[in-house]
């Protein structure tokens, strides 16, 4: 069957070829052989190896891809996690997980395609390709200001504009593309066998995103799947290995009305949690039903670390439990079957990538993208965009001045980091992000007197619990720079009561503790700390030192050999090292 005339402009026809338990248009082992191929063009320094990590207790594989030298000095990350249901399938994800952050962050370290412009530079450049201004203000649901204002705040510093690709439209558009890299960090990005794949993924992912960060606020009851009706072979394979291992897993229908259907997945272990495992909650956005429900399983099995290792993730677009109390809103909620989920699912991935771009347009979200392929490695990737939607860990009080300010504060030269915070004031009267960036600046510019300052105001100003706890922490953190430690306690106290799921908090604590003599208590900081980011080298490390005062040479040897495992860097950790084995001798 023709399907192009189906396909709109700037969209070719992707008919699938592979459709077990992901929709790709080729099987994944010839992925996994182009990739390895293409990044083998690049030399070892970008993919170092493959390897499966799953225990084998579940039978759902999990693969890493483990970057090379070139790939640590373009990327943050150091490793990737691909999921799947097949071997095969695993590793694909994890290798292309990799292209996908590899060309993202390259595309913007080389930032040739990049414009730098104010907004009414860009307005006189782009004209009418240029997006409106309420596309921007909609980005951060942004309702008070007009036009004038915004083109105000978005002239206080140049932006880097791109021309980017309005999917339902079939037309190129410009926008800032650096405004929406600070809204979404690297959520968005993504890669594939061929452009339509790779948007298609990255679009799905950013609708599982949105919906996810719209449950965890407003916490509603949603239906619980039957999973009687998960009669699709791979999926009931796959709840069958839960199943088969006492692991207990709840479905949930979370597709809150969007075009494609997303499922949330819930699951512990009775057996091993927990001691040895974690309650695990999680999504999948996908075409179809099945293959959602597919995708969150998977998703699962990558975290969970087959509920018997003692593994530690961190959680991103839901909400991390700690008991089952904790997740009682997600288990309530009438029962349904798989086949009542929304689903856009057709025999060419283009007609899909069309047909979500066309109803997301309809909804005032449409979906833009541009393509980052990395020239070398030639694996198809791309940012995507979808202006409206939410992002968990994106504040709930955004607007254009909150995310203007954090630049101004953070990269501006002083004097117009100064004058454009000033303009921010008059245009957002008693705003607590303010006072807050002021006190940044104040850090930046050497002066942590005003900064505890303007801090202190800022927290004042505050209405969520989380903010005023970053504003306490600053308090503390100018205050270090005064070395004025004895004063920092109190005020980490008050920041975690408010916000106990921040690992800088209990750092800078145990710093303080460490200071003051009190290692025992420092110690319990450190252990805080890295039970909310187990690879915390510089946690690993000071733990290390507080056992070495405390005695436990032992002790102190195994977490100063585990810091300078991840970071070798660590020139205390070693120091303190040596010191233990010279004691020993």
């Amino acid at each position: 069957m023709d399907t192009s005339r189906f396909v709109p402009k700037g969209l070719a026809s992707r008919p699938k070829g592979y459709a077990l338990d992901q929709d790709k248009i080729c099987p994944p082992a010839e992925t996994v052989a182009r990739a390895k191929a293409a990044f083998a063009r690049l030399g070892a320094g970008v993919l170092a190896e493959t390897r499966r990590i799953d225990t084998g207790r579940l039978g759902i594989p999990v693969f890493l891809s483990l970057c090379g030298e070139a790939a640590r000095a373009v990327m943050p990350t150091r490793k990737q996690m691909g999921k799947g249901a097949s071997p095969e399938q695993a590793e694909a994800s994890a290798l292309m997980e990799l292209a996908e952050r590899f060309s993202f962050f390259s595309f913007w370290e080389d930032g040739g395609r990049l414009v730098s412009a104010t907004w009414s530079e860009a307005e006189a450049s782009f004209g009418d390709r240029l997006v409106p201004l309420s596309l921007i203000r909609h980005s951060v649901g942004e309702t008070g200001l007009d036009d004038a204002a915004a083109r105000r705040i978005l002239d206080l510093l140049p932006w880097r504009f791109a021309l980017v690709r309005d999917v339902a439209a079939g037309e190129d558009v410009a926008v800032p593309l650096d405004w929406f890299k600070l809204l979404n960090e690297f959520n968005g990005s993504s890669a594939g066998n061929c452009f339509e794949e790779s948007v298609l993924q990255g679009a799905c992912e950013l609708v599982e995103r949105h919906v996810c960060a719209v449950i965890d606020r407003d916490r509603p009851e949603l239906p619980t799947i039957d999973p009687a009706t998960c009669d699709d072979p791979v999926l009931s394979g796959l709840l069958a290995a839960f199943a088969r291992e006492g692991v207990r897993v709840w479905l949930k229908d979370f597709s809150l009305g969007m075009p494609v259907p997303t499922v949330g997945a819930i699951a512990y272990d009775p057996a091993t949690f927990p001691e040895s495992s974690e309650i695990v909650f999680t999504a999948g956005t996908a075409a179809s039903p099945a293959k959602a429900a597919i995708r969150a399983l998977t998703e699962v099995a990558q975290l969970a670390g087959d509920f018997e290792t003692s593994s530690n993730y961190e959680a991103s677009g839901l909400p991390k439990f700690r008991t089952l109390d904790e997740a009682a809103w997600v288990f309530a909620g009438p029962t349904v079957g798989l086949c009542s989920l929304p689903g856009i699912e057709r025999e060419d991935i283009a007609e899909e990538l069309a047909e979500l771009a066309g109803r997301l347009a309809a909804m005032g979200h449409p979906l833009l993208t541009i393509d980052t392929t990395h020239p070398e490695l030639g694996l198809s990737a791309n940012y995507n965009i979808v202006p409206g939607f939410a992002f968990r860990e994106r504040t709930p009080t955004a607007s254009l001045g909150l995310f203007t300010g954090r630049l101004l504060a953070e990269q501006a030269d002083p004097d117009t980091a100064a004058a454009g915070l000033a303009a921010l004031a008059d245009i957002y009267p008693d705003a607590p992000f303010v006072p807050f960036f002021e006190g940044l600046l104040a850090l930046r510019t050497g002066d942590p007197c005003l900064a505890l300052h303007r801090f202190a105001v800022s927290e004042a100003l505050q209405p969520l619990p989380e903010d005023q706890a970053l504003a306490a922490f600053y308090q503390a953190h100018a205050l270090a720079r005064l070395d004025r430690y004895g004063e920092v306690v109190p005020l980490l106290d008050r920041a975690i009561a408010l916000c106990p799921e921040v690992k800088e908090y209990f750092n800078l604590r145990g710093v303080a503790r460490f200071k003051a003599g009190d290692y025992q208590a420092a110690a319990h900081d450190f252990e805080a700390a890295l039970e909310l980011d187990a690879g915390s080298a510089m946690d690993l490390a000071n733990l290390g030192l507080c056992q070495a005062r405390l005695g436990r040479t032992e002790l102190a040897a195994h977490h100063l050999n585990a810091a300078l495992a991840l970071d070798p860097a660590i020139t205390f950790a070693r120091e303190a090292l040596a010191g233990l084995a010279t004691k020993s001798d």
